[in-house]
């Protein structure tokens, strides 16, 4: 879920003010000068991980055939591989067809999961399981991109002087470490340099290629695809371990498809195929002229292409690029994980909002604690980006196959295509990540267990958690007095009643909450106004605001009242109540209390669950963030009454 799903994904549209219509365009009253502002914004935001690929792809697919074959077949092969990765996976699966399959107007791992549940009668198992898998492998993603990019930037310095060299790891702990302190004031003063500097990094990327081609023209001959197959054919095994560093070419690939909410498909699609595209092409055309001129180049040939003068800008404007790259995957990490929180995957950590007119620009602490832990320990286990590289590609190959999956029941389902229609297409996508999913597989060893790990781990905690809460919903539901009993009892013995507004909220409108039972027990006393509310999470992005609630009367001092939200939004009940107002609900704000119930959970032997499982979810549980935070509700307004629960 790059999947990202990224709903804050450097956050450009609070600058531009624009909103994707349903359809991923920008409709007909964004004016020209919109759309080539969300143009540049999408290059700034949505391409930094793809843009820097140049600094290390190259380099680590030829580095396994320094003994094998000749020289040039190799550079042409590999070169060719690379050209052909870029077109089959990110201009025809993404660009052309994926990002056809929008929910409503937005993309990414959650999303198609969302919209591919929606097309069955019945929800899914295997389809949400494919969801969490793939928004686990996200997180993996999410924690080497940063470090791998801005340790292969950092990494330049050494050609600038080898006395950089003792310090590279140093430098790169520094960056990173300020790069993640900085993430709580919110990105959207950052955002709106991003587009100008990802449009130099890739103005430099085709110049630099550029300037070199004409050293080699026959370069030019790898746009053939023969070069690239024939390769694959006469390496034997040795191209299967090529093919996974030819990946690495095409890492962030997933970006163009989450980030459509953000600028709509056509933007995205203007700048990979007008400007990103080419770039990255010119480059490594210009990076395989050198190395077939000069072969020793293999050593760094990204910086190599520049000349000596201007090779401590360029490490600058990559550190820049890669920087850049990382804030879209750290940000796109916390949108994925509030995504996971609406949909029940995770428990409700606490968000922060860094900004008061934009939903997107979010903030969730321990996300990001993690993040960095995790960023700072492969830096420091793998030391350069070469061995870092042996563990990427695996997470984001096997989140490309999800999604091919997913999308294969939206395009059979959805889109009514025939069967065999739907299984020729997504099927020769899935043949293609397949061979790159197996090659990457050989890296299991050398690093390729780290992503493996983390996205084995978040998925446990998803599947722990969302078992967990079923089995907890279930045994309360049981257990509790249903909402219109409760009702006739009270109206047959009375309590006292008070003035003003109480409201409960609850996760089963069904049955009376917890806290109104712990009210009535031990304060004796019930207010005029009752209002049970309960908020539910749509599959999705988006509610409007029209469709935000339903109310029921259930008598004449009760009210229940369901608020709808997207799995993109963040449920603000203060302001659902003032709406609720101006639909014709009659109470005063000031006077409403906020009654919350704050369970205390412990295991049991007959939960329906391992011991270790049980453990694991209360351990998660006590992550959550209270309910007064989650849902935006003012502190000095909240009476919590506390219960204990066995799950």
């Amino acid at each position: 879920m790059a999947q990202g799903l990224t709903e804050d994904r450097g956050s450009l549209k609070t600058e531009t003010g624009a909103q994707p219509a349903p359809d991923g365009s920008h409709g007909s009253h964004h004016d020209r000068s919109s759309f080539w502002t969300l143009t540049m914004g999408s290059v700034g935001v949505v391409y930094g991980d793809i843009g820097t690929s140049p600094l290390y792809a190259l380099r680590e697919s030829l580095a396994h055939t320094r003994s094998v074959g000749t020289p040039d077949a190799n550079v042409l092969g590999v070169v060719s591989l690379l050209i052909w990765a870029l077109f089959l996976i990110v201009t025809v699966k993404y660009v052309a067809f994926l990002m056809r399959a929008d929910n409503r107007g937005e993309g990414g791992t959650l999303a198609l999961m969302a919209l591919a549940q929606g097309t069955l009668v019945r929800r899914s198992a295997g389809v949400l399981f494919l969801g969490i898998i793939g928004a686990s492998l996200f997180t993996g993603d999410a924690i080497i991109t940063p470090a791998i990019s801005v340790l292969s930037a950092v990494e330049g310095l050494k050609l600038v002087t080898p006395l950089f060299e003792p310090y590279v790891l140093a430098i790169t702990f520094v960056i990173l470490i300020t790069l993640f302190m900085v993430q709580s004031h919110g990105t959207g003063s950052v955002a709106r340099f991003f587009g100008p500097i990802m449009m130099v990094w890739f103005v430099s990327l085709a110049l630099m290629g550029l300037s070199h081609i004409g050293d080699a023209p026959r370069i030019l001959h790898a746009f053939n695809p023969v070069h690239g197959v024939h390769f694959l054919f006469s390496h034997g095994m040795l191209s299967f371990v090529v093919m996974g560093s030819v990946f690495l070419a095409v890492t962030g690939a997933e970006a163009l498809y989450a980030d459509m909410g953000h600028f709509g498909a056509r933007p995205i699609q203007v700048a990979w195929t007008g400007f990103v595209l080419p770039a990255l092409i010119l480059n490594y055309l210009g990076q395989g002229a050198l190395l077939l001129t000069n072969p020793d180049a293999i050593e760094n040939p990204f910086f190599l292409l520049a000349p000596e003068w201007a090779l401590l800008p360029l490490v600058i404007l990559a550190t820049l690029a890669t920087v850049i790259a990382s804030q879209a995957t750290i940000t796109g990490a916390f949108s994925l994980a509030r995504q996971a929180i609406q949909l029940g995957l995770l428990p409700r950590l606490e968000i922060q909002h860094t900004s008061d007119k934009q939903e997107g620009q979010i903030f969730i602490p321990r996300v990001n604690r993690i993040l960095l832990i995790g960023v700072l320990l492969l830096v420091a286990m793998f030391k350069n980006s070469s061995a870092l590289a042996s563990a990427y590609g695996i997470a984001v190959t096997a989140s490309m196959v999800v999604d091919s999956l997913l999308a294969f029941v939206v395009v059979w389902r959805l889109w009514k295509w025939p069967l065999w229609g739907s299984l020729c297409v997504m099927g020769s996508f899935l043949i293609i990540e397949g061979a790159f999913f197996s090659a990457n597989l050989l890296k299991l060893l050398d690093g390729g267990w780290v992503p493996v790990l983390v996205g084995a781990t978040v998925v446990l905690m998803m599947w722990t958690w969302l078992r967990g809460s079923g089995f907890l919903a279930s045994k309360t539901h049981r257990d509790s007095i249903p909402m219109r009993d409760l009702i006739r009892m009270l109206e047959k013995s009375k309590p006292t009643r008070v003035g003003g507004t109480a409201v409960f909220l609850t996760s089963d409108p069904e049955v009376a909450p917890s806290a109104l039972m712990h009210n009535l027990k031990h304060n004796k006393v019930l207010h005029e106004r009752v209002f049970i509310i309960s908020v539910k999470t749509e599959e999705t992005p988006r509610v409007p605001s029209q469709s935000r609630h339903e109310i029921e009367q259930l008598s004449e001092d009760f009210t229940r009242v369901t608020l709808h939200y997207g799995f993109m939004e963040s449920p603000r009940v203060p302001v659902a109540l003032a709406n609720l107002r101006k639909a014709g609900l009659k109470f005063d704000i000031m006077t409403t209390s906020f009654f919350l119930g704050r369970r205390t959970i412990k295991a049991s032997p007959n939960s329906g669950m391992p011991i270790w499982q049980d453990k694991l979810f209360i351990a998660l549980s006590r992550q959550s963030a209270n309910a007064t935070d989650f849902f935006s509700i003012p502190s000095d307004r909240v009476v919590e009454l506390g219960a204990q629960v066995t799950v």
